[in-house]
């Protein structure tokens, strides 16, 4: 007979909402378990944030070698290793994977290796993996098995000539030439990897701008700031009739009349993702959907009681720590610690360089939403931090309320803008006006002086412009 066991949670997925719901259900003292495929981390870990991050440094810093020169210093003949580049991302992702192990231990999860499938409410079955077989009997069920890359249809990924970020990460191949599909985060940071480490780099984006979630302001200095570092840039702009060779990729880039041709050594495609239930349900298991998402209500739990899902499977803003935030409020709220929240406000970042940060709404939503809104904005030009550090590209631009000072968004882009944002966050979460911000001294010389003058700026009272 196989082998049943009963908890109190069974969590299936263990990405930034699966690891993190099944170590605060162990911090609870709740008997959990969490079911995972591949390895505890899941994309954000293995195939995703980490590792790109690991790569973007290694990148970040060959470029600083090229301009040694503007700092006083010389360097001769820098070069890099591709494949070391990438076998250090993948022993960082490694290294964060078995720290999440420990934390399963530490906080007494079982760890099972495997696919699970909610068989019926109160069962999970592991049909795949080294634990195939195993029944788990729970109290409450948690969804987390996130998204997987978006494809373009009728296109072969061959993890070679036609790859996603999961098999760029894998791959040890340095190409010269390369198109990517879609400037949203992904294929902006591997447009800024690429072309640092001096592949040809192709950009193009179907919408108006890159980064489209992004403020208007923001988007046209980074589309100026890549075309400056030698990046080829294409926005309104559609991928057609894709041809795929031994050696390269060809495809038309078709701008309203206009039909360009592009021919590269590799194909990046990072037009989005698509949610990942594959498997996770038993063909009699119904859950509410919407376009593929599990639908939940204000405590996470689906059409089904005992049933909860959170993270990128209950739709965007597909983010690491939006995913980790909602599987803590739907665990919290399981057990009765609290009324569960869900996500209004949240920090978005892209690490290329210079980098993004925002929080809130863009301008462009401030005029939507008919907010009666001013700007205050701080550029890094201004600076002394940024100018004497050689990263003054970019701006502070703030978004608040005309009478009261609240703050409506927040926008960076510039040197450790994916830190500073966090400061607008927390104010935002506490409704600090921009008149509190502006009155905390902040530190000089640093670039969080520009969050200040910013706030400062929005008031008419900013010092240094």
């Amino acid at each position: 007979m196989a082998e049943t066991t009963e908890y109190d949670l069974v969590v299936i997925g263990g990405g930034p909402a699966g690891y993190a719901g099944a170590i605060r259900a162990g911090q609870l003292g709740k008997k959990v378990a969490c079911v995972e495929a591949e390895r505890a981390g899941g994309t954000c870990l293995n195939w995703g944030c980490i590792p790109t991050k690991a790569l973007l440094k290694s990148a970040e810093l060959f470029q600083k070698m090229q301009k040694a020169e503007a700092y006083g210093l010389s360097v001769k003949g820098a070069s890099f290793d591709f494949e070391k580049i990438m076998g250090r991302s993948r022993t960082v992702a490694g290294q964060m994977a078995k720290g999440i192990e420990f934390l399963f231990k530490k906080n007494k999860v079982d760890y099972v290796v495997g696919r699970g499938q909610i068989s019926a409410p109160g069962m999970v079955s592991v049909t795949d993996g080294p634990d195939k077989g195993k029944f788990l009997r729970a109290k409450n069920i948690l969804i987390a098995t996130g998204c997987k890359m978006r494809r373009i249809p009728d296109l072969a990924y061959d993890g070679e000539r036609v790859m996603t970020s999961r098999e760029a990460l894998a791959n040890t191949k340095m190409p010269k030439s390369i198109v990517i599909v879609g400037a949203g985060a992904i294929g902006v940071e591997f447009a800024y990897f690429y072309n640092a480490l001096g592949a040809k780099v192709t950009l193009v984006e179907m919408l108006p701008q890159i980064l489209p979630v992004e403020d208007a302001d923001v988007a046209k200095l980074l589309h100026r700031s890549f075309e400056k570092q030698g990046i080829t840039v294409h926005v309104n702009t559609k991928c057609e009739n894709f041809r795929v060779g031994k050696k390269s990729v060809k495809l038309d880039l078709v701008a309203g009349d206009k039909k360009t041709e592009v021919d590269a050594d590799v194909l990046l495609s990072a037009i989005g993702v698509t949610p990942n239930l594959e498997g996770a349900l038993a063909a009699n298991l119904k859950l509410d959907l919407e376009r593929g998402y599990v639908k939940v209500g204000n405590d996470y739990q689906t059409s089904v009681k005992g049933i909860y899902a959170a993270g990128d499977i209950i739709g965007p803003p597909w983010l690491a720590h939006v995913a980790t935030y909602e599987a803590l409020n739907a665990v919290n709220g399981m057990f009765g610690h609290g009324k569960p929240k869900r996500v209004t406000t949240f920090p978005g970042c892209t690490y290329c360089q210079p980098q993004v940060a925002s929080i809130g709404v863009t301008e462009q939503a401030a005029k939507e939403k008919k907010l009666d809104y001013k700007i205050g904005k701080f550029p890094f030009t201004a600076s002394g931090k940024a100018v004497a550090s050689e990263e003054s590209e970019g701006f502070v631009k703030v978004i608040v309320d005309k009478k009261t000072g609240e703050i409506y968004g927040a926008h960076i882009i510039g040197s450790e803008a994916t830190e500073l944002i966090a400061e607008y966050g927390l104010a935002m979460n506490l409704e600090a006006t921009v008149e509190e911000i502006h009155h905390t001294i902040h530190a000089h010389p640093t670039l969080s002086e520009a969050i200040m003058e910013a706030a400062a700026a929005s008031m008419g009272e900013a010092i240094h412009i």
